[in-house]
Order: C-alpha cells, then sequence, then structure tokens
C-alpha cells in the first residue's frame, strides 16, 4: 500500500545534505517509502490491488481509453465499498452515496469524502480502504477528462450509488422477488456499467459510435452475464454477509424455498433452479459476444479487453453447472492455466469472427439453454435510472 512517511529527497534538502539520487531511491525501496504520486501513478498502483482481473483487462485498452476506464472503474469500486461496508448503517451508506455523487460532479470536496476511511471496519480490504483514503487523488484524474468523458461518468456513478443503496438497505437471505428484479438489481451494478463503456468506447472512436444504438443494447445485457456469473459464484459468501441476490421465482418453479438454502444439505430441487439460471446467464454472455463482434476488427486491443473477460465468466459458468453441490466461491474459481488458455486463444483470434463463435459454441457446449427469456427492461426505464 502507499505510505505517506515523506520523500526522503525532501527531508535531505531541507538538512542540506547531498545524497545522489540513485542513492535516495535505493534507501526508498529498501524502508519501503514512497514519493508523492500523481493521481495517475496512484490509479495504475492501486488498480492492480483492489482488482486482478481488471488489471490485467484494462491495459489491453488503447493508452487514452486505459486511463478514463482504469478510472471509472475505480469510482465504481468505491461506490461498491461504501454499500458492503457492515460498520455503516443504511442511513450512512445512503448519506455517503449522495456525497460521493456530488464529489464525482465536483459540487463538494473529495477530501471531505474522503474522512469515511475512518469509518471503514477490517471488513473492508485494505486496498479498498487505502482506496476511500485517496479519493482526491482519483478524483483530480477524474476531473482532467474531457467534458463527454465526465459526464458519461457522473452519470454511470449516479445510477450505481443510488441503485445499490436501494437494493442493499432492502437485502435479505430470502433471496430477490423475481426475474424482473434480478435484472434491476445486475442493471444497477453491472449493466450501467456496460452503457458507461460503450459511451466511452464511442466517445474514442467514430467507427465505433457508427455501432453505438445496437451495442447499446447489447452492452445492459454483456454487464448482466458477468453480473449473474458472480452471483451464482458468490452465493454462498453472499448469505454469509446477509444477502442473496437469486429470484426467488426459479426456485419456487423448481419447488426449492430459498429460506431453506443451506450448504450443509445440497438439495436436488435447488440444483434445478440453479441449472436455470446458468441458462439465463449463458443466453447473455452469447450476447456479450454479439456485442464484442460489433467492435471494429482493427480495434483488437478493445476486444480483448471485453473477450477475456467474457472467457473467463464462461469458464465459470461451467465449473459451476459441473458442481452444483458446490459450498464456496473459491470450488468454482478457475485456475490460472485455464485464465492463460482463456487469454491466448482469444487473443490470436480476436480479429476472426468466426473462429470467435466456434470457440464461445464449443466453450458453453453442455450448458443448459433457456426455452424463452424475456429481454432484460430498458435499462432508461429503471425507478433509479435517472440521477
Amino acid at each position: 500500500m502507499v505510505r505517506r512517511q515523506g520523500n526522503l529527497y525532501d527531508v535531505c534538502v531541507a538538512r542540506h545534505l547531498y545524497i545522489p539520487a540513485g542513492l535516495i531511491k535505493m534507501a526508498q525501496e529498501k524502508l519501503n517509502l514512497s514519493t508523492p504520486q500523481s493521481g495517475e501513478e496512484y490509479q495504475h498502483h492501486i488498480l492492480q490491488d483492489v482488482s486482478r482481473t481488471f488489471a490485467l483487462t484494462i491495459p489491453q485498452l488503447p493508452k487514452d481509453l486505459c486511463k478514463v476506464v482504469g478510472n471509472a472503474y475505480l469510482l465504481c469500486r468505491i461506490a461498491d465499498t461504501i454499500e458492503d461496508e457492515p460498520a455503516l448503517t443504511a442511513s450512512q451508506k445512503r448519506e455517503f452515496s449522495l456525497q460521493f455523487i456530488k464529489v464525482v460532479d465536483g459540487e463538494e470536496s473529495a477530501e471531505q469524502f474522503a474522512e469515511l476511511h475512518g469509518l471503514l471496519s477490517e471488513s473492508t480490504l485494505a486496498a479498498e480502504r487505502d482506496l476511500i483514503k485517496n479519493a482526491p487523488a482519483v478524483l483530480r484524474v477524474t476531473h482532467g477528462f474531457n467534458k463527454n468523458q465526465r459526464r458519461i461518468l457522473s452519470r454511470s456513478v449516479a445510477i450505481m450509488a443510488k441503485g445499490m443503496s436501494a437494493f442493499q438497505a432492502n437485502k435479505s437471505q430470502t433471496g430477490l422477488k423475481d426475474l424482473p428484479e434480478l435484472d434491476s438489481y445486475c442493471y444497477h451494478v453491472a449493466g450501467v456499467v456496460g452503457e458507461m463503456l460503450t459511451e466511452l468506447f464511442c466517445d474514442y472512436s467514430p467507427e465505433i459510435e457508427k455501432n453505438k444504438q445496437p451495442m447499446l443494447k447489447l452492452a445492459v445485457s454483456f454487464g448482466q452475464g458477468l453480473q449473474m456469473t458472480n452471483i451464482l459464484k458468490d452465493v454462498w459468501e453472499d448469505k454469509i454477509r446477509g444477502a442473496c441476490w437469486l429470484p426467488q421465482d426459479v426456485f419456487e418453479k423448481s419447488l426449492f424455498d430459498l429460506n431453506d438454502l443451506s450448504k450443509n444439505s445440497y438439495q436436488e430441487s435447488f440444483g434445478n433452479g440453479l441449472g436455470k439460471l446458468v441458462g439465463i446467464t449463458r443466453a447473455h454472455l452469447s450476447n456479450a459476444l454479439s456485442y464484442t463482434l460489433l467492435i471494429p476488427k482493427r480495434e483488437k486491443g478493445i476486444r480483448r479487453f471485453c473477450l477475456w473477460a467474457l472467457g473467463m465468466a464462461v469458464l465459470t459458468l461451467r465449473k459451476i453447472h459441473k458442481n452444483p453441490e458446490f459450498t464456496s466461491g473459491q470450488e468454482v474459481k478457475i485456475s490460472r492455466r485455464s485464465v492463460k488458455a482463456t487469454v491466448g486463444l482469444t487473443s490470436l483470434f480476436a480479429g476472426n469472427d468466426v473462429m470467435l463463435k466456434w470457440l464461445f459454441n464449443l466453450a458453453t457446449l453442455g450448458l443448459p439453454r433457456p426455452s424463452s427469456y424475456p429481454a432484460p427492461p430498458s435499462p432508461r426505464i429503471h425507478p433509479y435510472s435517472v440521477p
């Protein structure tokens, strides 16, 4: 983590000492001290600590996009950290979420918001606590983007923060009411991110903007496919945190009551409901592939960014389907070898649409397919969509 003991060079200057720069650097590394970092340097540093996946995929993007997408992810992570902190009450979470929206808009002080750091418990990861503490550095980068990029980020953060706050306030271990409510939840935590990325891609490239409307229609489904994969993988970890994001209606049709959910007594009826959700998730991931193929073939970096996330989600879904009796997310976590294979194959064929379709069909072979599933409601009419 970044330590703020000060700059060794400044100390030497203050005491009128001359020490070669090379020796100062060696001393800093030995003492684990750090020089003051710019917002961009901090962003690069903390991204590797808060998300290995995005630390892997974001650098695949073109340089200009890499900077803004990395910043966007950190803003979303800050909003997520507020909602996940168990030491905060529902009213405190709402208060800090609304404050953060104003900070992103430039209406309130980032330094004042960073005081939230002192209220975070040990339950929050050290990297996330550091991110909150250094939010001003992240926001300095945010406020340096062009007007359109800032508009895109502000809208997305507002929708996500308000939506998550509402869902967290009403979370329970009995699950969400039904599939439409699951759609709404996934939109506010992931679908809006798909919209945000699409808008940023279009801001970067006039060629991509030509496909903006069809991409926006698929973007929410892309995000939902990734989020549903996480929901299925993390079902037991979420239960420990007092939440369940599974839809009750799906399991009721499979004759399973989510009130009976227990890792100590697997029931086949639960596995049947899980299988239906795996099928729906697969359908969303198929839309994710269609979305990726709308990106010009020459933009291989952006395609890799999408394909790596898609590939890892598909492999995770396969493990969940193969082992419905799993009792921990670790049991269905894909191996490093699988990650390397995904990275290698999708990179090799990033510009070959035919091969990408073939690889997807091969990877999803054997996964359930829903007989029918209505398209998620329009993201523009969700109850929390308007900041």
